[in-house]
């Protein structure tokens, strides 16, 4: 009886041990995994920095990298420059990477200030929101916001501003070609007497141009003011409904916002009224390069100035035009420009 006791106690004792034998191994195993896996994960890691190493080694050393960098924005106007810039470029032997329509401006003057890209079209009034000096006069004359952006874009970030366009794409009022010629409308100033005198004027605007303090500047400027249903506010910015209300006089409507070269503004046959008390920022299409690009390619200003020297408002509104009402495409229109101004030789 007790010896079968004894047996018993010592078969327990033994299987407590086995158990805990079997524990500490599965423990042990576990751990053992668990190490593995993190050191496999750590290997891996540090073959793909070795593999991303590599090939960013291999992109710096490689001809592509050398390779300049145009970008654009969305627009169909920001584009189509873009690939006239592409193309001309290429003509010239330059090789060229192409980015447009990469962005809104923060991402597409982000990636310039990366290096990310080196060469797009900018606007010069959008010089006041990049220095936070939109109370400067100076962005309200073509020249004097030119030189005074490329002279800040030059000092604090080492980029270079080309050659610009004398064209305006600024906030605009047009109206319908009849009433133009019936009231004698050329400018703002003409504007602001049609309506003191009692006029008939309807507008179709943007709530941002009604309410951000556009048209109210243009009312302080020129000395007029526009009563409530005088305006006719849209939510959305685009031009498109305002530039067809006014050529069709929808809801007597006949005067439209627009930007200064809007495409459909020679389609409907409208004036646009020239602000010729300076109030509104200037925005005229200029290149930016990093100044570093332009050291190894110096031959990139002398190649894009004549391009920017042969736009003026009404050809960007001509060409807008093809590409927003004919329905062309950007890359159509800018190489059979660049072929019909002999700008590729």
């Amino acid at each position: 009886m007790i010896e079968a006791m004894t047996v018993a106690v010592h078969s327990r004792r033994a299987g407590r041990r086995q158990r805990g034998l079997d524990g500490r191994a599965a423990k042990r195993h576990r751990v053992a995994g668990v190490a593995g896996t993190v050191l496999g994960g750590l290997v891996r890691r540090l073959l793909e920095s070795l593999c991303l190493a590599v090939i960013v080694g291999a992109l710096a050393s490689s001809p592509l990298r050398a390779a300049v960098v145009v970008s654009s924005k969305l627009s169909s106007e920001s584009a189509m420059i873009g690939e006239m810039i592409i193309m001309t470029l290429r003509a010239h032997g330059i090789a060229v990477v192409d980015r447009t329509r990469l962005g809104a401006t923060p991402l597409v003057r982000k990636a310039l200030l990366a290096g990310e890209i080196d060469l797009y079209v900018e606007y010069t009034g959008n010089g006041a929101f990049f220095f936070n000096a939109q109370g400067d006069p100076a962005w309200r004359d073509l020249d004097r916001g030119y030189a005074l952006g490329a002279r800040l874009d030059y000092d604090l970030n080492r980029i270079v501003w080309l050659a610009p366009a004398r064209a305006d794409n600024s906030w605009a009022l047009a109206v319908r070609s009849d009433v133009a010629r019936a009231n004698r409308l050329g400018t703002m100033s003409d504007f602001a007497r049609w309506v003191g005198a009692g006029g008939h004027v309807v507008l179709a605007c943007s709530a941002e141009f009604a309410n951000a303090g556009t048209l109210r500047s243009l009312e302080r400027t020129y000395g007029f003011h526009l009563r409530p249903q005088q305006k006719i506010v849209l939510a959305g910015g685009e031009t498109t409904a305002m530039i067809a209300a006014a050529a069709a006089g929808t809801d007597d409507v006949d005067v439209a916002m627009v930007y200064g070269t809007d495409g459909g503004i020679l389609a409907a046959n409208l004036v646009v009224l020239r602000d010729d008390r300076h109030d509104q920022p200037v925005y005229a299409p200029v290149p930016l390069v990093r100044a570093e690009v332009l050291a190894r390619h110096p031959q990139i200003a002398t190649l894009i100035a004549p391009l920017m020297a042969s736009f003026d408002a009404a050809t960007l509104r001509g060409l807008n035009a093809r590409v927003q009402i004919d329905g062309e495409s950007t890359s159509t229109v800018a190489a059979d420009y660049l072929a019909s101004r002999g700008l590729l030789h």
